[in-house]
Formats: C-alpha cells, sequence, structure tokens
C-alpha cells in the first residue's frame, strides 16, 4: 500500500462504519462518490448496497402490513417497484465504470514509472563504471537522482527491490566519486542534517495522539529519507539506527492501535454469531395464528436491531457473517410469507361458505313456519361458528348482513308467540319458588323430609315450559338445590344406619371372635362388589356423556344412582372400620 492509499484509509474505515436511515441518504452518498474525485472502496459500495436494500425491504413489508391491517384483500396487493431503486442502480453503475478507469489508469502509471525508474538505475550503472566517470557525471547524477524523487507511484511488489537497487547504485557512486574533499563533505553534511531532522520528526510522531495519522506521516517520512543522498561512511548505520528506533516506536502504537481493533471485531463477531444462532433457533413450529406470527417477527425485528448496534466483524468474516445472518432472517420471513399467502387462500374459502349462510339466511328470513324455520336458523348458526376466520372488513359485512336475515325472523316469531312468552314467564317465576322452598328445606331438621322432597319433585314437574334461554339455568338451580337434599337425607338416614350397626355388632361380638371376622369377610365381599357396580356406572356415563343421544334426563337417573353407591360404599367403609375397631 503507498502513502497516497493509506491516507485515504480513516475517511474510508469512516465512510464504511455509517449508519445511513433512508434511502435519499444512501443515494446522496453515491452521487457524491460518481461526482467527485473521491475513490470509492470495495468495502464501502458493498455498506451502501446492504443499506438500500435494508431499508427497502423495511418500507415494502411496512407497506404490506399496513395495507393487511386496513383490511385490505392481500390477494390483490402487489410490490410496487421503487423509483429510486433504479437511481440506485444508475448511480452504482456508474462509480464501477469509473472505478475499473481509475484502477487501470493508476496502474498504467505505475507500469511507466517503473520502467522510466529502471532506465534512471541503468543510467547511474553506466556513470559509476570508473572514478573518472563518476567524478564527470556528477550534475547529472544529481538531475537523475531529483527526478527519481519526482515519480511517485510503482507497483507495490516492485518497491523494495527498486530501493535496494537505487540505495546500492547510489553508494557505488559516491564511493568512485572523484571530486575535491570539501565538496563531497558539504554534500555529505547536508544529507546528514536533512536525515537528522527526519529522525527528530519521527521521534515526535511517537507523541502524536492521532495513531493512524502519526503512521501515515511516517511513511512520508520514509519516502523522504530514501530520496536523501548519503551520509559519511562511518555515520551511515548510526543515522539509520536511529531512524529505525523512532519508527519502530510509532509502528508499534500503530501495531497495539489495530490490534485493539482486530480484539474488538473479533468481539463483534462473537456478539454476531450469537445473534445468528438466535434467528436460526427462532421455531416456526408454534405459528399457528396470524398472531403467533407477529409476536416472532417482533423477536426478529429485536434482532435485527441487536445486530445494527454492533460494529464490523473482521474483513475476512464481515460479509460471511452478514451473509449468514441474512440468510437466517430470510428464511423466516419467507416461511411467514407462504403462511400468510395460505391464509389468504383459506380466507376465500371461508368468506365463500360464509356467503352461502348468508342467502340461507337471508331466504328463510321471511319464512313463517316458526319450529322448522328457527330449527333451521339455529343450526345455521352453529355452522357459523365453524368456518373459519376472514378479514375484519369483509366478515363485520357479512355478519352484518347474517344478524340482520335472522334477527327478521326471530322477531316475527317472537311478536306471533307473545301471548306464550307471558305464560312462560309465569312458569319461570313458580319453579324458582319451587327451588327457594328447596334451599330453605336444606337448613331444616324435619323427621318427614323424604315426602317434602317428594311433594317439591312433582309440583316442579307439574310446572309447564319456561323461556328457553332461562331453561338451562332455571333447571341447574334446581338440581343444585335437590341433590343437596338428597344429601342431606342419605347422611342423616346413614347415620341412623351406622348407629343400628354398631349397637347389632355388640351382639355379634358376644358370639365370639369367629363371628366378628365372618362378619367383616361378608362386608369386605360386598364392598367389592359395589365398587366394581359403581366402575360399571362410571364407565356407562362416560359413554354417555360422549356420544350418545339420549336425554339429559337418563343421564341424570343414572348420576344420582352412582352417588348413592358411593354414598353406601362411605357408609360400608364405616361399617368395616367398626368391626376392625
Amino acid at each position: 500500500m503507498d502513502s497516497q492509499e493509506m491516507a485515504q484509509q480513516p475517511q474510508e474505515v469512516a465512510q464504511e462504519k455509517r449508519l445511513y436511515t433512508s434511502k435519499e441518504e444512501v443515494i446522496a452518498r453515491l452521487k457524491e462518490l460518481s461526482n467527485g474525485e473521491e475513490e470509492p472502496t470495495k468495502t464501502e459500495l458493498e455498506h451502501l448496497k446492504t443499506a438500500f436494500y435494508h431499508l427497502l425491504n423495511n418500507e415494502r413489508e411496512a407497506a404490506q402490513k399496513a395495507y393487511l391491517d386496513a383490511g385490505g384483500d392481500p390477494m390483490q396487493y402487489a410490490v410496487l417497484p421503487d423509483p429510486l431503486e433504479e437511481e440506485f442502480k444508475a448511480e452504482m453503475n456508474i462509480i464501477k465504470e469509473r472505478r475499473q478507469q481509475a484502477i487501470q489508469k493508476l496502474e498504467e502509471e505505475k507500469q511507466r514509472n517503473l520502467k522510466r525508474k529502471k532506465e534512471i538505475l541503468e543510467r547511474i550503472k553506466e556513470l559509476t563504471t570508473t572514478p573518472e566517470e563518476a567524478a564527470n557525471a556528477f550534475q547529472e547524477v544529481k538531475q537523475l537522482q531529483q527526478e527519481w524523487r519526482e515519480i511517485k507511484t510503482v507497483p507495490a511488489e516492485n518497491v523494495t527491490e527498486l530501493w535496494n537497487t537505487y540505495k546500492l547504485v547510489q553508494e557505488q557512486f559516491y564511493d568512485l566519486l572523484k571530486m575535491n574533499f570539501e565538496a563531497r563533505e558539504y554534500d555529505f553534511k547536508k544529507n546528514l542534517e536533512m536525515k537528522t531532522a527526519l529522525c527528530e520528526a519521527a521521534e515526535k510522531l511517537a507523541e502524536e495522539e492521532d495513531v493512524i495519522s502519526a503512521f501515515h506521516q511516517l511513511q512520508e517520512l520514509h519516502n523522504q529519507y530514501r530520496e536523501i543522498g548519503p551520509v559519511a561512511k562511518e555515520l551511515r548505520e548510526e543515522i539509520w539506527t536511529r531512524f529505525k528506533q523512532a519508527s519502530t516506536a510509532v509502528n508499534r502504537k500503530h501495531a497495539a492501535h489495530y490490534e485493539a481493533i482486530r480484539t474488538q471485531q473479533e468481539e463483534n463477531l462473537a456478539k454476531k454469531t450469537e445473534l445468528c444462532e438466535k434467528v436460526e433457533m427462532v421455531s416456526t413450529d408454534d405459528c399457528k395464528t396470524a398472531a403467533d406470527w407477529e409476536a416472532k417477527s417482533k423477536e426478529i425485528i429485536a434482532i435485527q436491531a441487536e445486530w445494527k448496534a454492533i460494529g464490523f466483524a473482521p474483513k475476512a468474516m464481515n460479509v460471511k457473517i452478514f451473509e449468514r445472518f441474512r440468510t437466517a432472517c430470510d428464511q423466516f420471513f419467507t416461511a411467514k410469507n407462504e403462511y400468510f399467502s395460505e391464509l389468504r387462500t383459506r380466507f376465500q374459502e371461508n368468506i365463500k361458505k360464509k356467503e352461502e349462510l348468508v342467502r340461507q339466511a337471508q331466504a328463510l328470513q321471511d319464512s313463517t313456519d316458526w319450529r322448522q324455520t328457527s330449527e333451521k336458523l339455529v343450526q345455521l348458526q352453529k355452522d357459523w361458528k365453524t368456518i373459519g376466520m376472514v378479514p375484519k372488513k369483509v366478515g363485520d359485512t357479512l355478519w352484518k348482513d347474517f344478524l340482520s336475515a335472522c334477527d327478521k325472523f326471530f322477531e316475527a316469531r317472537n311478536a306471533a308467540n307473545a301471548g306464550e312468552r307471558n305464560e312462560q314467564q309465569e312458569n319461570l317465576k313458580k319453579k324458582l319458588d319451587v327451588v327457594e322452598r328447596m334451599k330453605a328445606l336444606i337448613e331444616e331438621e324435619a323427621d318427614d323430609l323424604r315426602q317434602k322432597i317428594q311433594a317439591l319433585t312433582e309440583e316442579y314437574n307439574s310446572i309447564g315450559h319456561v323461556p328457553f334461554k332461562e331453561k338451562d339455568k332455571v333447571y341447574a338451580a334446581y338440581r343444585e338445590a335437590l341433590d343437596a337434599l338428597y344429601k342431606k337425607l342419605n347422611k342423616t338416614r346413614a347415620d341412623r344406619r351406622l348407629n343400628a350397626f354398631k349397637q347389632g355388632m355388640k351382639e355379634v361380638a358376644k358370639r365370639g371372635e369367629n363371628a366378628v371376622e365372618t362378619e367383616r369377610m361378608r362386608m369386605q365381599r360386598r364392598f367389592e362388589a359395589m365398587k366394581e357396580e359403581l366402575a360399571n356406572y362410571e364407565t356407562n356415563l362416560s359413554f354417555l356423556s360422549a356420544s350418545s343421544k339420549k336425554g339429559n334426563s337418563l343421564i341424570d337417573e343414572m348420576n344420582r344412582k352412582a352417588e348413592k353407591l358411593r354414598d353406601e360404599l362411605e357408609l360400608m367403609k364405616q361399617k368395616i372400620k367398626v368391626i376392625k375397631e
């Protein structure tokens, strides 16, 4: 890398780290590069390209989300071309062409410079064949040296070889030079003064805070040092050692600076690798709804925000780690797009199904066959609930039409059946009164509890229909009160039976230990038989609840029998316990 290229490095690094917040900023930077004299680096061009398409993709995703959130038809959505994208491509092509031309031009200039420097070396060699020729060619050699200094860039692979050869032929020339001692010593003295000044300048650079600037200045000092002629032979090693030591101090600080950068970049690489793994571990298997996908999207976007806050990775890995991260993100968003594509298809199918139910409901809205039409509309309402989601705007319209048709029929039916509803309201009051009397009976202590329960049950069953919406609620209250009464009745009976059993066991105990054991074994066999009978009831109830078409009354009767068996089992446990005691 020559001195001019190294002087540009801080600016290039700054541009490569620049954060762009809009596509216009990216294009503005491209125009600066395409219209100005600055030579862009490949890294900066890649950074500009990545930044532009990241911003463009974010805008397109936001536009699509806004369209869908507003109730837009997913099937009608189309990605519109962005005029700034064409402008971006045009400016990028201009820069690439200019960059290629500049590289070619610079290479041609380096080759010409190399050729001329080789010619100068050959000429100096020709002038140093004998001491006499060297003395006579002094002025010509000085002119050749001046021309050598004015020639700048040559191919990097030839710099060291050229310098070593130039140094050698100069030393040979001055060693052979036959001129008066005063002139020779004067030239050596002036060269020593210039090289000493360069040493002092190099030593001051070690105190420079801007390490990069100090390093670039040192390269310029090296170029100047090379162009200065030799000093007295006995001082050559000393002055070179001083200059080299000053250079070493600057180079060490420069190396430490870039080592710190490399360390930071390695840390950045580790952080970016961790973020790649996070994205790669995001599972889409549990994304069952649009909300699930949006939640996962927020996770990915949060990770992307973390990524933006991290600096560059090492140059050899920077592009690779970004490609890995982008691939992982793309895989997620591709799966998301596929899900929403399938969702749009299901939406269309569900819309057609709901439209058909609306058509059927509207066909029934003017019917006066109250019973059959009510059943049909209720079934349509059940069918409606089984249909999946549709876009909100379309779904609201369809539901409004469907509900309007249903309401029109039921309002007409209710108007025709107003008298019947009044009777049902009276029946509801009567049944609720029976339930309240049952609840009051729970707190009473009555010897004729069974007869009172029977009377209230018969009264409840003799009352006619109640409003349909209240039917299940009042029946549940009735069953709850009735179950509590039976539980109280069974407990009272069980206590009486257990006390009677205790008295009976006293008589059995008088007959001896064998009689007690016989009674215990009889009770144990009865207990096992009742457990088996209860298990059969519970099995039948599970089948009846899951698939049977029979009415609730059969299920309720079996539940009562099962509950009675449980009470009997509990009483049997108490009897066995009495025997053991």
